[in-house]
C-alpha cells in the first residue's frame, strides 16, 4: 500500500508545532485505564465528572417537550441523589434554544450550549453558518460548538479555517466557542495536534477545541483527547493563554470518565479539573455516573432504567 505524504504547508506545520510520538502516545494512556480509583476520592471524581456533563440531544425528532425534560434533569440530575452537582450545560440545536432558555430561565447556573455551522458537516456557505451562530446567541445559547473545515484543512488551506474560526470568535460575542476539529477525519494524531494548534491561535482564553461531532464512526478516544491534552499543555507554556477541550462522543461509562480525569489531572494539573475548562459531550454517561455514585451510597447496584433517561447518547 502506497501512503501519500501530506502536503508541504502541513509538513511545515507540522515542523513549527511539532509531531506526535504516537506509541509513546498509546503507552501512556494505556496506564490510565489500570489505575484503581477507591473510596472517598472515587465519589469526588463522580461527582466532579457530573458536573462537566454537556446534557445533549441533537436529533431531528427533538421536541419542546423533551428539552424542557433534558433541563429539568440538567437542574436535579437524580431526586434521591441531592448532593449530585448540577451538570454543566445543555446541548440542543438552535431551534431548541429559546424552549431550553424558557425552562431555565435568564440566570441558570446551567448553560445553554447549540451546535451550529451547519454541524455536523460544516458544509453550507460561510454567511448561513455565521447566521447560524447568531441566531442561536441571539436565542439565548450561552455557548457556540462549532465544526471546522476538514477539508480545508487537509488541502494545506490554514488560513481558510483560521479565518472563518475567527469570523465565528466575533460571531459568538460574549458566548464561549468549542471549536469541533472532528478527529476521525483527520486520521492521524500529527493532524489532531496541528488542527489544535490552528484553533487555539485564533479562539479566546476559555473557550474551548473539542474532538468530535459525536457523529461519526469515531470519537473520543484517550488517545486523541491525550494528544490534544498536551497540544493545550504546550500552547498555555508558549502563550500563557488557557483553552478547554471536550471530548465528546463514544464516552458512556464512569470508569471511561474517571480515566480521562486522571489524564486530565496528570496532563494538565488542578486548574483544569473544572467545567470552565473540560467537558464530556456524552449525555448517556449521566445515568452511569449516577448509578455510580448510587452504589457507592447504598452499596448496591440500581437498574439502569432506574435513572431516567431524558436524552439520547452523544
Amino acid at each position: 500500500m502506497v501512503v501519500s505524504s501530506p502536503p508541504a504547508a502541513l509538513r511545515r506545520l507540522f515542523d513549527a508545532v511539532g509531531t506526535v510520538d504516537a506509541v509513546g502516545i498509546d503507552e501512556r494512556v494505556a496506564k490510565f485505564t489500570t489505575r484503581s480509583i477507591k473510596k472517598s476520592s472515587k465519589v469526588w471524581g463522580l461527582k466532579k465528572a457530573v458536573s462537566m456533563v454537556d446534557l445533549t440531544t441533537l436529533e431531528g425528532k427533538d421536541t419542546p417537550g423533551k428539552v424542557a425534560s433534558l433541563c429539568h434533569k440538567a437542574l436535579q440530575p437524580h431526586t434521591e441523589l441531592p448532593d449530585v452537582p448540577m451538570v454543566a450545560a445543555v446541548c440542543v440545536y438552535p431551534s431548541m434554544v429559546r424552549f431550553a432558555r424558557a425552562v431555565l430561565g435568564p440566570d441558570s447556573p446551567v448553560r445553554i450550549a447549540s451546535v451550529a455551522t451547519a454541524f455536523p458537516s460544516g458544509q453550507s456557505p460561510l454567511r448561513t453558518r455565521l447566521a447560524e451562530v447568531k441566531a442561536a446567541v441571539s436565542a439565548g445559547a450561552d455557548e457556540i460548538d462549532m465544526v471546522i473545515n476538514r477539508g480545508a484543512f487537509l488541502a494545506g488551506e490554514f488560513q481558510v479555517v483560521q479565518d472563518e474560526i475567527s469570523a465565528v470568535v466575533a460571531a459568538c460575542g460574549r458566548a464561549t466557542l468549542k471549536v469541533i476539529l472532528e478527529v476521525s477525519e483527520l486520521e492521524t494524531y500529527d493532524n489532531i495536534r496541528a488542527a489544535s494548534f490552528l484553533a487555539m491561535r485564533v479562539i479566546r482564553p476559555g473557550d474551548f477545541i473539542k474532538t468530535s461531532t459525536g457523529k461519526t464512526s469515531l470519537n473520543a478516544t484517550l488517545g486523541n483527547n491525550q494528544v490534544m491534552l498536551e497540544a493545550i499543555r504546550d500552547f498555555y507554556l508558549e502563550t500563557g493563554r488557557a483553552v478547554g477541550l471536550k471530548p465528546a462522543g463514544g464516552i458512556r461509562s464512569a470508569k471511561q470518565a474517571l480515566q480521562f480525569l486522571t489524564a486530565v489531572k496528570e496532563t494538565l494539573g488542578d486548574a483544569w479539573l473544572t467545567n470552565a475548562r473540560y467537558r464530556f459531550g456524552a449525555s448517556s454517561l449521566l445515568n452511569d455516573l449516577l448509578r455510580q455514585l448510587e452504589k457507592e451510597r447504598t452499596g448496591a447496584y440500581r437498574a439502569p432504567y432506574y435513572f431516567s433517561d431524558a436524552s439520547e447518547s452523544y
